[in-house]
C-alpha cells in the first residue's frame, strides 16, 4: 500500500480537524479542509461482522488521523479514510477541466481497445466507441469478467480505466503494475484529484468536487446514488 502511504504523507503540511463524517448507502462524505468524498463499502451481510474504529468518536480526530483508515482491511474504515484524504487535498482549479471520465473516454477511445475496472453507467455508450471493451467486476453482470482476470487482459489494451473505489479495496497498486504504459485513467468519487498519482503511470483523474456541503450530505443522507447526489462537480485533471 506504497500508494496510500505516499499519498498520506503528502497531506502532512498542514493538518485540519474533522468537522463532520456522514456514512450513506452509496456515499461516504468527511469535511476536515473542505468536503472530501468517496464511495461507501461495506462488508456483505448484515450486520457487520466488525465494528467501526471509534464510532461516535470520528469528530474528535483530525483529518490526517482518519485518513489513516485508508490504510484499513475493513472497507467502510478504508471508505471513511478515503472521503478524509480527499477532504484534505489542495486541488488545483487551473489544472482541472469541466469534463467526466465517460466524455474522456469516449474521446480517447474511438477504435481503441479499452479495458475498464468496474462497471460504470456509460459502458454502453463506450462499448459503441471502442474496437474491444472489456469490463472488470467485483459483482459481475452479464459480459463481466471477474477483477482477478485483469492481470491477462491489460497488456492488450490501449486505454485502462480504473475505478477510485480501487484505492479501498487496496487493489491499486497491482492494477497500475499490469496497465503499465497504457493510458491510464482513474475514475469516480473516490478518486484522489492528487497530482501525486502521475508519477505512479497515471495520464488524468476524473473525480468530485463538492461545491455545495449542504445539498452533497441531504442527497447522501436520503440514500442518493451517484447519479442522483448534488452539490457536486465532476472534473478531470491531465498530467501536464
Amino acid at each position: 500500500m506504497q500508494i496510500l502511504s505516499n499519498l498520506i504523507a503528502s497531506l502532512k503540511t498542514k493538518d485540519y480537524p474533522v468537522q463532520e463524517v456522514l456514512t450513506g448507502a452509496y456515499w461516504t462524505a468527511v469535511v476536515s479542509r473542505k468536503c472530501g468524498l468517496a464511495s461507501t463499502f461495506r462488508d456483505e451481510g448484515h450486520p457487520h461482522p466488525r465494528g467501526l474504529r471509534d464510532v461516535g468518536r470520528l469528530t474528535e480526530k483530525s483529518g490526517l488521523e482518519l485518513a489513516e483508515y485508508a490504510l484499513s482491511d475493513y472497507p467502510m474504515e478504508a471508505s471513511i479514510g478515503m472521503a478524509a484524504i480527499n477532504s484534505m487535498i489542495e486541488i488545483d482549479p487551473q489544472l482541472c477541466i469541466d469534463q467526466n471520465a465517460a466524455q474522456l473516454l469516449t474521446g480517447q477511445g474511438q477504435g481503441k481497445n479499452i479495458a475498464i475496472i468496474g462497471h460504470f453507467p456509460f459502458i454502453l455508450d463506450l462499448r459503441k466507441k471502442a474496437k474491444k471493451l472489456w469490463v472488470f467486476e467485483q459483482r459481475p453482470r452479464e459480459g463481466d469478467l471477474r477483477p482477478e482476470d485483469a492481470k491477462s487482459v491489460l497488456p492488450e489494451c490501449d486505454i485502462v480505466g480504473i475505478t477510485g473505489t480501487a484505492f479501498i479495496n487496496h487493489t491499486i497498486e497491482n492494477l497500475l503494475h499490469w496497465a503499465a504504459g497504457k493510458f491510464i485513467l482513474i475514475i469516480g468519487p473516490t478518486t484522489p484529484l492528487s497530482p501525486l498519482l502521475f508519477e505512479y503511470g497515471v495520464h488524468a483523474l476524473s473525480g468530485t468536487v463538492v461545491t455545495d456541503k449542504a445539498q452533497a450530505f441531504r442527497h447522501i443522507s436520503q440514500g442518493a446514488t451517484f447519479r442522483e447526489i448534488r452539490g457536486v462537480r465532476r472534473v478531470t485533471m491531465m498530467k501536464g
